[in-house]
């Protein structure tokens, strides 16, 4: 460092350092070590005005994401309704919602992860006109499944990410506990997003279960 010191010494008078925004004086000769315990604290004055937090995107979704979590039981065995969830879920849809569900296509996959749907909706759900969904989570020894909406849908009526996340629990012979996890981002902040998530998630849930334990073909 350059100094108009004479002598070296080992202490640095931190107050001259800020005297001139163009020069640095009255600093004095410093042992490498001490260079850098000098530079790292010039890092850490000047982080408040310069550092930018990594990923601001992914920090934002982190911090706005709600969650709404419900359950149910259902007559229905566990491996029966897994495969409802699974590799089925496109073609008995449109069964058991025909009034909701015009269709059902496998865009992408098999039914296990990362398999894409493609839910073109029918007249009794005016709103909205078709959904994709990729299949995020997928656990098949756990019965666990999550469906994230990628396109249209929600994702055109004010929300930034709606996932859903389903997890069987077996409770008998011919019964199943039901866990939901709705998570979303709204840009519109309202009472009314948790219940209605939730309320039709239920009734999706027992539109199933009526299929499955009547026979379904």
């Amino acid at each position: 460092l350059w100094t108009r010191h004479k002598h070296p010494q080992r202490h640095l008078n931190f107050c001259s350092l800020y005297r001139r925004k163009d020069a640095i004086h009255d600093i004095c000769i410093l042992s490498y070590k001490d260079c850098l315990i000098v530079h790292i604290a010039l890092l850490i004055s000047l982080a408040p005005n310069i550092y930018t937090p990594p990923f601001p995107r992914l920090w934002r979704l982190r911090v706005m994401i709600k969650e709404v979590k419900t359950q149910v039981n259902v007559g229905v065995e566990v491996d029966v309704l897994w495969k409802a969830f699974g590799k089925d879920l496109k073609d008995i849809l449109p069964k058991m919602m025909p009034n909701l569900v015009k269709d059902a296509d496998m865009l992408e996959g098999d039914g296990g992860l990362d398999t894409v749907y493609l839910f073109n909706f029918g007249p009794g759900l005016k709103t909205m006109t078709y959904q994709k969904e990729r299949v995020t989570e997928f656990d098949e020894f756990a019965h666990r499944i999550g469906l994230e909406v990628i396109e249209g849908g929600h994702l055109n009526h004010g929300f930034s990410h709606y996932k859903t996340t389903f997890q069987l629990t077996s409770t008998g012979e011919q019964e199943t506990l039901i866990d939901v996890t709705i998570s979303y981002e709204s840009q519109v902040e309202e009472d009314t997003i948790p219940s209605n998530s939730a309320s039709s998630t239920l009734i999706f849930i027992k539109h199933m279960e009526n299929y499955l334990m009547n026979g379904a073909t």
